[in-house]
């Protein structure tokens, strides 16, 4: 859902900011301690984080579901509406998801992925486009090769594909994070699971998910409750080394869920690039026209 695309956009504006500054403080230093930091840091980065992974056991099966979404400002205007569509074929689950915004452009993943004893990711394409995004976006990931691939548009105007292969993690969290919350509850200790964006080269990040707790909300006036849970991108390497010094790390991000046996989404806030507002996702309820609801 978008909260990939969240994470992505605040982690890879992050790290062109650290190394950034990484590559200023190489040619200002003078000092023998200000060169021996740029060069731990240098390390630092090419190093992997040290960050327990956790497989997430599934506790819930996935089954097929339509579901609508808008994504609304700060001010409460709705930018862009959503479809959430899950169909399931035995073990394994195809999500699809896209928003498409009032100015033209496109925000749409579609994530496969396995629910045998654990979820596992197979593969997951997230594409953004147009006005609304500060910088386009094409991953795809298939984790039965190892294959990670990224579609630019050059200046130029012509497309540059760039296909790598990397050692993906068990508990690569693209495209599933819903499905992880919903294994959690109000009293479950915080997970940690991995996430690969494009910063600017695909790498690997940590989410840190926290259960905050049950809040209320209510349904034409009936009282429910909902879990909240916190997500904090953790970036390792240079990028956590000068986190400090750059002056905030991305921002966390909070999600709503419904528990029980069929866990649903509900609410997500967060902004959907660096320095950018506040943006809510939730579930949307159909709007009849007068002649609909008066037949119905």
């Amino acid at each position: 859902m978008a909260m990939e695309f969240m994470v992505m956009r605040m982690t890879v504006a992050f790290i062109q900011r650290a190394r950034d500054l990484v590559l200023f403080r190489t040619w200002a230093g003078r000092g023998l301690g200000l060169r021996a930091w740029v060069v731990m840091a240098l390390v630092a980065w090419g190093m992997e984080l040290q960050v327990p992974a956790d497989t997430v056991p599934v506790r819930h099966i996935a089954g097929t579901v339509h579901g609508f979404l808008i994504q609304r400002a700060g001010d409460g205007h709705v930018v862009a509406t959503g479809d959430s569509v899950q169909v399931s074929h035995g073990d394994v689950v195809t999500s699809h998801t896209i928003f498409t915004y009032k100015d033209g452009s496109v925000d749409d993943e579609t994530t496969v992925f396995s629910q045998r004893r654990t979820f596992h990711l197979i593969s997951d394409h997230h594409v953004q486009k147009g006005p609304f995004f500060p910088h386009a976006m094409d991953l795809a990931i298939d984790t039965r090769t190892g294959e990670v691939t990224t579609r630019t548009m050059g200046k130029d105007g012509k497309e540059a594909v760039h296909t790598e292969h990397m050692s993906l993690p068990l508990d690569l969290a693209n495209g599933i994070v819903p499905e992880v919350i919903g294994s959690l509850s109000a009293n479950s200790p915080t997970m940690t699971v991995s996430m690969l964006v494009a910063a600017p080269k695909p790498r690997i990040v940590k989410l840190a998910i926290s259960p905050r707790g049950e809040e209320n909300f209510s349904i034409a006036g009936a009282a429910r409750k909902a879990l909240h849970c916190e997500i904090k991108i953790v970036i390792g390497g240079v990028a956590g080394a000068v986190a400090p010094l750059v002056g905030k790390a991305p921002p966390n991000i909070q999600i709503w869920e419904v528990g029980g046996d069929a866990p649903t989404f509900l609410r997500e806030q967060g902004p959907t690039f660096e320095d950018g507002p506040t943006m809510t996702i939730e579930l949307a309820s159909p709007e009849w026209a007068d002649g609909a609801r008066a037949n119905g």
